[in-house]
Order: C-alpha cells, then structure tokens, then sequence
C-alpha cells in the first residue's frame, strides 16, 4: 500500500471535493488508536506532498486516457467525468435540465466578473439597459453577491462574484479569466465591452447541458441542487469568501 493510493481512495469516496489540508487530516485521524506503521508513516506528510501527488495522479488520468479525471477546483480536488464523454453520461439522468442563463444575463454576469465590485448603476452604464431583472437572477441563482455600499452618495449597493461562480465555471481565481490581450489573439472586435461579451460566450458553453453533466463527479454524483437565492438587505458590511 503506498500514500499515493490511500490519497486516492480518500479523494474517490468524498461526496465534496478535497484541500490538501483535509487530505492530511484524514490521514493523521486514521493513525490514531492503532499501531499500524503504514497509517503511522503516512500521518507524517505535509500538505505540499500530497498536493504533489494529487498532481501525479491527475497525469497519470491524463496519459491512461481514462474516461474520467482528477481536476482541482477553487474549493478541492474532485473527480469528474471527461466531457467528451457527456452525451451518454446524460442519458444517465434524463431528467436533469440545467436552467441556462439568457445572455443579457451573461452578459451582466461577465461585467460583474470584471469589474467588481460595481454598483448596479455604472453595471448599466456600460450595458445601455436597466439590469434589474438580471441581477435579481444572478443572485438567486448564487452566482454574485452583494459585497456591501459604495462610498458615494445614496451609498448604493456592490455586487461581486461569488465562489460558486468560480466552481461553475472551472476556475480556481478570477485570475484565470481570460485578459484583455487575450481576447486580442482571439481576434475579437475592438468594443468598450469586449471582455465582457467574450467572458458571457465562454459562460454560455458552460452552461450547456453536457458540459454540465460532464463535470458531475464521475462515480458518486453530487445533487445539482441550486443553490438557495441570497437576501438583498437595505444594509450589508462587506464579506469575505
């Protein structure tokens, strides 16, 4: 048996996704009450070996051509299933239909993404539209969140992305959007609000149903409950993820 295998087995039989920190825990928790050497030795990793042996078996996936892999997202380590193989994972579970954001909504979503935290008010500066309706789905669909008042007069409210924006779309920071030179090599049109539509395509290949399905975990799926809608209060401090 070696540490690698019990990581394995660790991050295979968790309903979430896994920190290396967790990992570690699990480990030290299983050398207590026991003389076991193995469960004694592995008690002794630090983080940064198992992260590195995360690593390992995420190449190792990659080179076996599994039918699944082992990708780390903003809140752990999960297994998922590849997307090439969502058309007949979905058939699997017929009756989950992922409600697809409309692209003004992505649209709005993306301004957020870039220029948080915004104020509803200069959110439709740039859109040219009133965006009410739109923000009062991204919040109930979790995907922002209010981040507090702006030091202005009438202190309006700031919006912000939240971490279940990060795990819906693959990323592990806002870093990892794409930027603007990016979109450049992309040879996108030059516009005031060329990120943003950018970021509301790539959103909307997302929010397909079988990418959506392609990223359920790829032996112990997960319920893919929404998360509940956050209230809107006259007064919020700001908070942190």
């Amino acid at each position: 048996m070696s540490l690698k295998q019990v990581v394995e087995a660790l991050v295979f039989a968790s309903q979430k996704p896994l920190m290396p920190r967790e990992i570690v825990a699990a480990l030290k928790g299983a050398a207590q009450d026991t003389e076991d050497t193995d469960a004694k030795d592995f008690a002794k990793v630090k983080e940064a070996q198992v992260a590195a042996l995360l690593e390992e078996l995420k190449v190792e996936y990659i080179e076996q051509q599994r039918a699944f892999q082992l990708v780390e997202q903003v809140n752990g380590w999960q297994f998922v299933t590849d997307p090439a193989y969502g058309r007949w994972v979905r058939q699997l579970y017929p009756e989950a239909k992922p409600a697809r954001l409309s692209g003004p909504a992505l649209e709005t979503l993306a301004i957020i993404a870039y220029r948080q935290p915004i104020t509803r008010a200069d959110i439709e500066a740039v859109r040219g539209v009133a965006v009410d309706g739109m923000v009062n789905a991204l919040l109930e669909r979790g995907l922002i969140r209010i981040a507090g008042r702006a030091e202005v007069p009438g202190r309006p409210l700031l919006y912000e992305t939240t971490q279940f924006f990060l795990e819906h779309f693959g990323l592990k920071a806002l870093e990892e959007m794409p930027n603007s030179a990016e979109l450049r090599r992309m040879n996108l049109p030059t516009a005031p609000v060329v990120e943003e539509k950018q970021l509301a395509e790539q959103m909307t290949l997302a929010e397909t149903p079988a990418q959506a399905d392609a990223e359920a975990p790829a032996e112990n799926p997960e319920s893919s409950a929404e998360p509940a809608a956050e209230p809107v209060p006259e007064e919020q401090t700001p908070a942190a993820e």
